[in-house]
Order: structure tokens, then C-alpha cells, then sequence
């Protein structure tokens, strides 16, 4: 599932395997676009995504209502890095397909018979009562709203968390560390890290080269304020706003919470973390080999600092890629426990976002690359959930000083509870978009969804009606879900999906 890959450097993540800027990388790496994934795409995800997912045994019901209790199995959740590699490829495929730009006992299933009844009585529920639709609040931290806000609640709540600004935190020990490093190549290098998130569709689009129809700016893909306003889907948004105040400002980094719709699995969420970095200087002062030679030396070191390593043939290569503000586009790969991971994006600035910040490219060139650091945090401390970042738990931030990094800490984990799975089935119309569908899912469920899986999808040869089929995994990384309760919001997500999707349900 997903929507179209924006061109981004940012391991991100969303994840913490995808993102974009030049930043590279996430859902958790440089600037890197949300796009529409290919079967291949898919295929790997699915893969990843299996192999990090735990235990899915406990009890279960079915959308239709019938009973179903699964067995409890013990799978481990896979190693940082294996996660790494699977994602990686998953990303480097989606960007080809869009043409390059969370111990308490088990809560006994209800019987059969009163689940049918149950089930009965909400269907004919969602026929006769009005499903609520997104509220809107006239403005949003000083700028004005119109028809095509669609940020949820859920994601509101996400803003001005500041997790970076945490010393504690995962996500701010790791943004310390890349600091750290630059300080000492670079002195004059500046860092940012307080720019609000609500940026204009110019920056965030229009200065990169992101084409007005590119499918990454759909509503599917992007939260919209208004027509004009986004929430940030890169922190490249940022990057022509520094490089005009160039020779002032010379180099920096830029980094800061993203926003974009996604799939639902234990490395996509709405939010994540992205890190760009820019350096700039005058081409009466460094070739434009020069300026290549200083990038990869440049991030060949930071990754040496993070993972500790050396750079050299058998533990670093370098991949020719595309985004659409670099010419040429390169990733950085890392063999790291026994395979090679993507680390970043990264590229020389392209002619056309020099000009786009008032620069002229026949005096001033320079290269830009890309973070996603949910993804690294994952590999480099080995968490293998994403929503943990968002956890209040303190048996997940008590594991962490700001020496963590330093003293190489690893993640501990604590008492996985029991999945609650729902299927859902339907006949979707041409407009059905599958990351409306987890939107809606994610805005009832929270961080009480682990995952959301397509099990089944086909078209059927004489109507021309195309059925897809989902399975969600309820699993609140605190307690045991009830049956009860997940049904509750079950229900409301089928009413919405009807409503607002358009579905049949099957």
C-alpha cells in the first residue's frame, strides 16, 4: 500500500525507512516523495513488515462478526538491519515505479451467536445513522483554512511535540550526534531545528522541481491547511529559504517533524523526523569534481560516526538515484550486519533550485543530502516500532540518557500484549485510494492499530467491480485490548469508510 513516492533524500518512514529533501531517506532517509507502490514494492514491504512484526497470536474477530481466536505464536521481531535492507529495496522500487521522481491474561471471545447479533445490529447501524466528518477549525496556528484542510485530529496532536529538542529521546540523541559531527568538520556550519511545520505548497513543492501534477501533492498523500498551505512533507521545504541568505549562510542543517498520509505498519506513521543538510561555495573555488569529491568524503565520514565504521570498497558503496533538486543523485549504502542498508540520499544541487533561491549557478554551486532518522534510530538502537517514539511508556524512555548513543544502548523489549484482527472486505470504487483508507483507520484507531495489510485483491471478470481485502491488527503497546472495545471502533471505521469512501462492503 502507499501513495505515490515524493522524490525525497530521506531515509524516511515515514518511515523510518523512507523520507525526502534532500533529506533522503524514513517513513523513517534525504528527500524522498510518498508515492503508489508496485507490486514489487508491495511484495517487499509485506516482506519487511512480516519479519519485524512479533507475535500474532490472541483472539480475534472477523468483520462479518464470526469468531475466530488465533494462536499465540512467538516470533521475534527482526533485527534493525535486516528491516533496513528489506525497506531499502522497497523504496528504491517505488521510486522506479513512479518514474524516479505496541502480561495480562487473554480476554476470552465472545460467543458466536451474540457476535453475529452484535455485528447484525451495527450493520444496520451504519445504514441508518450519519457518519461524523472531519472537523475543522477556522484557522490552524495563525493560518487561515479553507475546503481542502484534511488533517486529523490525531495528527494536530503530533505538532509541537518536539521530540528532536529531547535529550533523552531517541530521535534528539541521534539529531545530537549528526551535530556533533558537523561541528567538527564544519564550524560554520549552522543548525536548525524550531522551523514551524506549515510551510507554503512554493517551498515545499514548486522550488524543488515537484511538478504541480505530480501525484505526491494529491490530499491522499499530503495534509493540506488550505490550498496554498501544507504540513511539511519534507524538511527540504526549508532548503531555498537558508540558500537565499547564502554567503551569510554558507552550510546548515535543517531538521524537524514531516507529515505525510501512508500505510500502517511498524515503520510508516503520519509524522516522522527528517534531517537535510546544504553546503554551498563559489565555483571560483571548487570545481564541480571538487564539489562531488567533498560530498561523498563528507557523508562517507558522518556514516563512519554513526555506525562506526570505515569508509572503504567492502563497507560503503555509492548508487547513482534521482530527486528532482539534485543532477546528479546518488544514495549511500552501508554493509552493516551482513547486508547493505541505505543511509542517506544525496546530490549536487540542482541548477534550477540554485536559481529558484536567488542564486546564480554559474557563480555558486554546492550539494545537499538527506535523513530519515526514525529509520537509523531504529537500526542504530534497535526499536522496532515506530509508534514507540510517540510513547509516554517509561519502560521505553527510561532506557535512554543522552549518552546513549556513545555507550552503543540497545532497545529492551518489554511485554508484547496480544493482537485483536479485523478483516475487512469491500468492493472499492475507480477513486478508492488505499491511504484514505488507513487515514481513516489510523484517525479512530490511533496507535492502537499496529497494522494494516492488503490479504486479497482481484476484479471481477464480468462486472468489472474490483474487491480488495485488508487485515488489521489491533495491539496497544501498554495492555490487552478487549474484543469489546476493538469492535466498537471497528464499526465506526466501516460507518466512515462507507461513507466517505464510497465502499460496498462484502
Amino acid at each position: 500500500m502507499g501513495g505515490p513516492a515524493l522524490p525525497a533524500f530521506t531515509l524516511g518512514a515515514q518511515a523510518p525507512m523512507a523520507a525526502v529533501v534532500p533529506c533522503r531517506a524514513a517513513r523513517a532517509g534525504a528527500v524522498r516523495v510518498v508515492g503508489a507502490r508496485s507490486g514489487a514494492t508491495a511484495a517487499a514491504a509485506s516482506s519487511a513488515s512480516a519479519a519485524r512484526l512479533g507475535d500474532l497470536g490472541g483472539p480475534g474477530v472477523a468483520a462479518s462478526g464470526r469468531d475466530r481466536s488465533l494462536p499465540s505464536t512467538a516470533c521475534q521481531v527482526a533485527a534493525g538491519a535486516a528491516f533496513a535492507a528489506a525497506a531499502s529495496a522497497s523504496r528504491r522500487a517505488s521510486r522506479r515505479a513512479v518514474g524516479r521522481v505496541q502480561p495480562l491474561g487473554l480476554t476470552p471471545p465472545s460467543s458466536a451467536g451474540g457476535a453475529v447479533a452484535a455485528s447484525a445490529a451495527a450493520s444496520l447501524a451504519r445504514r441508518a445513522v450519519a457518519t461524523a466528518t472531519l472537523e475543522k477549525p477556522d484557522e490552524m496556528y495563525g493560518t487561515a483554512t479553507d475546503s481542502k484542510f484534511n488533517i486529523p485530529q490525531g495528527v494536530r496532536d503530533k505538532l509541537g511535540r518536539d521530540l528532536l529538542l529531547k535529550s533523552a529521546h531517541p530521535l534528539g540523541i541521534l539529531w545530537a550526534s549528526v551535530q556533533e559531527y558537523f561541528k567538527e568538520q564544519d564550524p560554520d556550519c549552522k543548525f536548525i531545528d524550531t522551523e514551524m511545520p506549515i510551510v507554503g505548497t512554493k517551498e515545499c513543492f514548486d522550488d524543488l522541481r515537484v511538478e504541480p501534477d505530480h501525484p505526491s501533492r494529491s490530499p491522499s498523500d499530503t495534509y493540506y491547511v488550505n490550498e496554498g498551505t501544507v504540513l511539511r512533507t519534507h524538511t527540504s521545504a526549508h532548503q531555498t529559504k537558508y540558500m537565499r541568505q547564502y554567503p551569510e549562510i554558507k552550510s546548515f542543517l535543517c531538521a524537524g517533524d514531516v507529515y505525510r498520509r501512508d500505510e500502517i505498519d511498524a515503520s510508516h506513521y503520519p509524522c516522522f523526523h527528517q534531517c537535510e543538510g546544504v553546503r554551498l561555495v563559489e565555483r571560483s573555488k571548487m570545481t564541480p569534481e571538487e564539489v562531488m569529491e567533498d560530498l561523498k568524503r563528507t557523508l562517507e565520514g558522518l556514516a563512519a560516526h554513526l555506525f562506526n565504521a570505515s569508509p572503504g570498497e567492502g563497507t560503503m558503496r555509492w548508487n547513482d538515484d534521482y530527486f528532482p533538486f539534485t543532477e546528479p543523485s546518488l544514495e549511500l549504502e552501508i554493509f552493516y550486519n551482513g547486508d547493505w542498508m541505505e543511509v542517506l540520499g544525496c546530490g549536487v544541487i540542482h541548477h534550477d533550485v540554485l536559481r529558484n533561491a536567488g542564486l546564480d549557478p554559474e557563480k555558486v554551486h554546492g550539494w545537499a543530502f538527506g535523513l530519515g532518522l526514525e529509520r537509523l534510530a531504529m537500526v542504530l538502537f534497535g526499536i522496532p516500532d515506530i509508534r514507540l517514539f510517540w510513547s509516554d511508556d517509561p519502560r521505553f524512555s527510561e532506557q535512554f540518557d543522552k549518552d546513549a548513543f556513545k555507550n552503543k544502548i540497545r532497545f529492551k523489549p518489554f511485554s508484547k500484549y496480544p493482537p485483536v484482527m479485523k478483516d475487512v472486505s469491500m468492493w472499492i470504487p475507480e477513486s478508492f485510494n488505499d491511504n484514505d483508507f488507513c487515514e481513516i483507520i489510523r484517525d479512530e484507531g490511533g496507535d492502537q492499530v499496529e497494522k494494516v495489510e492488503l490479504q486479497d485483491s482481484f476484479t471481477h471478470p464480468k462486472t468489472g467491480k474490483t474487491s480488495k481485502m485488508f487485515r488489521v491488527v489491533w495491539r496497544d503497546m501498554s495492555r490487552t485490548l478487549t474484543n469489546d472495545e476493538v469492535n466498537t471502533k471497528h464499526e465506526q471505521v466501516l460507518s466512515r469508510v462507507v461513507a466517505e469512501l464510497k465502499v460496498e462492503l462484502r
